[in-house]
């Protein structure tokens, strides 16, 4: 990304996250109060005709699109959920982007580490303080470059207890990095102590697409690289399972399971039509 600027990506993910709160037909998949306070004054976006509302065009890409994303969010809190019942004490949240969970977090205990590019990071705190929403007691800020920071080293700096188990949500991130920062930041993961877990997205490369996706991509990744974000990393479901040796209880649901979970028997449309990015959990 262009390190003089905060993510444009991370806006985009947060106007879907919004208009999911307006648009969409209840139950909603993620119920998200601070989606629209947090967007400040990006949050006019939210109030065009849908049509020319970026964040819902009434196409079925970008009705797939906003369904991923709130699917992805709710996954991750399902499993935090759970986790925490366990015995998870700590929640870091790898490339957190205008993330709202840790202004929403139910668990007293449970401490929330916002991991994310300096420029972006001190974008958020600035729309919150323009917003008037105050930052959690429970919340710290680790700001982490991916491809030139050490994440243990500025988590540590933030207040992470390497001893305590943690639940990792790497969300959004993976088809932006260098195989080489993938596997850093997952061997680091690996390293946590028994009971800790990882929460992350992927996309199949071009080639495992069927030729509408692969039209839907190649405008996508021209979009994201006009915003200076390209993506770079793709993976099989098999392929991502031989990075994933050091864990176990490994589950990757692609766009079937997603929509038998959260998107059954609902009044609308809205449901993943594509197939290219997953969900996927591990534990260590």
């Amino acid at each position: 990304m262009d390190r003089s600027r905060p993510s444009r990506t991370a806006l985009r993910v947060a106007l879907r996250r919004a208009a999911h709160q307006i648009y969409d037909a209840p139950p909603l998949v993620l119920v998200d109060p601070i989606a629209i306070p947090m967007l400040g004054p990006y949050a006019d976006q939210l109030q065009r005709t849908p049509g020319r509302n970026p964040a819902h065009k009434p196409r079925p890409h970008s009705i797939g699109l906003r369904a991923f994303l709130v699917a992805r969010s709710r996954y991750a809190e399902d499993l935090l959920a759970q986790a925490v019942a366990r015995g998870v004490t700590q929640y870091v949240m790898l490339g957190a982007g205008l993330d709202t969970f840790a202004h929403r977090n139910p668990f007293p205990h449970l401490r929330v580490f916002e991991v994310d590019h300096p420029s972006t990071q001190q974008w958020k705190r600035d729309l919150l303080c323009a917003s008037n929403l105050p930052s959690p007691a429970r919340l710290a800020y680790a700001p982490v470059d991916f491809e030139r920071h050490s994440l243990a080293a500025q988590l540590r700096a933030a207040g992470f207890d390497p001893t305590a188990p943690s639940l990792f949500a790497w969300l959004g991130v993976v088809p932006y990095l260098t195989i080489e920062a993938f596997r850093a930041t997952l061997a680091f993961i690996a390293s946590q102590p028994h009971g800790s877990g990882v929460i992350l997205d992927y996309t199949q490369p071009r080639a495992a697409l069927s030729p509408n996706e692969q039209l839907a991509r190649d405008s996508l990744a021209s979009r994201v690289h006009l915003a200076g974000e390209p993506f770079h990393l793709f993976f099989t479901p098999t392929e991502i399972a031989a990075e994933l040796a050091a864990f176990h209880t490994i589950e990757d649901l692609g766009s079937p399971e997603i929509n038998a979970r959260y998107f059954a028997a609902r009044s609308d449309s809205l449901k993943l039509h594509a197939t290219a990015a997953r969900l996927l959990s591990a534990w260590v």
